[in-house]
């Protein structure tokens, strides 16, 4: 008979992949277990990289989870209560999850938040383990722009100031982000096929990614990216301190960040964001990739 895990995690790109090294330390502790991870669907072609998912359900936020009585339930999502109530009512033999487990705590990074919550429980997990691929560094420069909210996005005129700095860039975004991408493309100086925002499906932009020499963006999903495959990459912190959601120390990764917190929704650029300078930028970004 088959045993069944359920892990619930369902939010964004950066989200999943800093939950990358809990999911294989699920995966090692649990080699038995057909591991299901209720995620949005749209992050599908990044599940096989894992190499810790058997099969994926589709949810968007705490829940409800639609699968049915679980061995074990791992609420990888939050703190509580609907994310562990939702797990609940798929009614587990076992519920591994904050609350019922360690009690929560602010202040701890995404990566080292969640593999504490499994060492609480016994299972083993290495934060360092982030690791999806290495690029050979033989594809463009990335400048993303974009951002979740305004808070995040550092202005699109210091953007195309950068890109105009590098060498071979591609601009990148989702496709609500596509009138940004232009505008940076645009006032860089780039040509128009240089613009691929909206243009590239999640596997697409993975692709991109994998290959790339430098990833230039905000507090968002790509800068996740960029450590999950090796690329050195500068990240441009606002509200949230890179203590919180940043890259690892080494292997060229450079956050840039003013010291000063704030509201990581918020509608407006965030004042320690703007306190960034273009030449910061330029300059980690030719330090990274020298």
């Amino acid at each position: 008979m088959a045993l069944d895990l359920l892990v619930l995690r369902g939010l964004g790109l950066g989200d999943l992949l800093t939950a990358v090294p809990a999911l294989r330390a699920l995966r090692q502790e649990f080699p038995r277990h057909r591991i299901t991870l209720a995620a949005p669907r749209a992050l599908e072609a990044l599940l096989p990289l894992t190499g810790a998912v058997d099969a994926q359900v589709d949810v968007r936020g705490p829940g409800p989870v639609p699968f049915e009585r679980p061995d074990i339930a791992v609420n990888l999502h939050g703190r509580g209560p609907q994310s562990t109530d939702a797990l609940r009512r798929a009614g587990p033999g076992r519920l591994i999850s904050f609350g019922t487990g360690p009690p929560w705590q602010d202040g701890v990074h995404e990566v080292r938040r969640w593999c504490g919550l499994l060492e609480w429980y016994g299972i083993a997990a290495d934060p360092a383990d982030l690791t999806l691929g290495v690029s050979d560094r033989t594809g463009p420069a990335i400048v993303h722009p974009g951002a979740a909210f305004p808070a995040r996005r550092w202005p699109p005129e210091r953007f195309a100031e950068v890109a105009a700095a590098l060498d071979d860039v591609v601009v990148t975004g989702n496709a609500d982000e596509v009138p940004l991408a232009e505008r940076v493309t645009e006032l860089a100086g780039l040509p128009p096929a240089r613009m691929l925002a909206g243009r590239t499906s999640l596997a697409g932009l993975i692709d991109l990614v994998s290959r790339s020499k430098l990833v230039v963006c905000g507090d968002t999903g790509v800068a996740h990216l960029a450590t999950a495959f090796c690329v050195p990459s500068v990240v441009l912190f606002g509200p949230v301190s890179p203590a919180l959601w940043g890259p690892p120390p080494g292997w060229r990764h450079v956050a840039l960040w003013a010291g000063r917190s704030g509201d990581p929704h918020g509608r407006r650029v965030d004042p320690g964001l703007l306190r960034i300078e273009v030449s910061e930028v330029v300059d980690a970004a030719l330090e990274v990739t020298s």
